[in-house]
């Protein structure tokens, strides 16, 4: 039974092995502000009022179920397991085929806890009128990226950790140019959690 919302549904992406991090731990279990990396993120979508599907891992799933409900999470394969290509096409494709009845899809990788609420339903605004929306920042594009529901059977088609780049290739693309730097900030490696907390308590002090 297809649970989604109507409208956009934010679709997180939390597979990954976060392999660069240099850290003790997986980058998205790394305390953040009041939680962790993952739940920040979480949160975020949360105060801009958009239904969301977090695409994770067993490890990690107790950290989403702490925000989301146990039906808002999609398990997939630890990436280097089994035969299957596994990465983030594979998880943008889960979670779409989960939410298969969505006006469209907003892709938002879970190590993104800077990006803010106010961008979210920006994205989603200009969803109604574009095939692709990409969050951009003096002029660098960013995440998260919104598909509409003509692109479905494409998004689910994805494998291994092509991620959706052939899509922004093949379609037209509308950059919403965003005051938020947080459209480009991601966690990868332990100085970028640092950078990141460091804006986390400027934007609070």
């Amino acid at each position: 039974m297809n649970t989604a919302a109507p409208g956009p549904v934010v679709v997180v992406v939390a597979g990954g092995r976060g392999a660069r991090f240099d850290g003790d731990g997986h980058k998205l279990a790394q305390p953040f502000g009041p939680s962790t990396v993952l739940a920040t993120t979480l949160h975020r979508i949360l105060a801009a009022g958009l239904p969301m599907v977090v695409v994770t891992t067993a490890p990690l799933a107790s950290l989403a179920q702490g925000v989301v409900a146990a039906r808002d999470v999609v398990l997939v394969p630890a990436v280097g397991s089994g035969d299957e290509p596994l990465g983030m096409g594979y998880s943008i494709a889960a979670g779409v085929a989960a939410r298969s009845q969505a006006s469209g899809w907003m892709v938002m990788p879970a190590d993104m806890p800077m990006v803010r609420p106010a961008t979210f339903q920006r994205i989603a605004q200009a969803m109604r009128q574009h095939v692709i929306v990409h969050a951009q920042h003096r002029g660098r594009r960013g995440h998260p990226v919104g598909f509409s529901s003509e692109l479905y059977s494409e998004l689910v088609s994805l494998k291994g950790d092509e991620g959706a780049r052939r899509l922004l290739a093949r379609y037209p693309t509308y950059s919403l140019e965003i005051d938020d730097p947080g459209v480009l900030l991601d966690v990868d490696t332990r100085d970028d959690l640092e950078q990141a907390r460091q804006r986390w308590s400027a934007d609070r002090s």
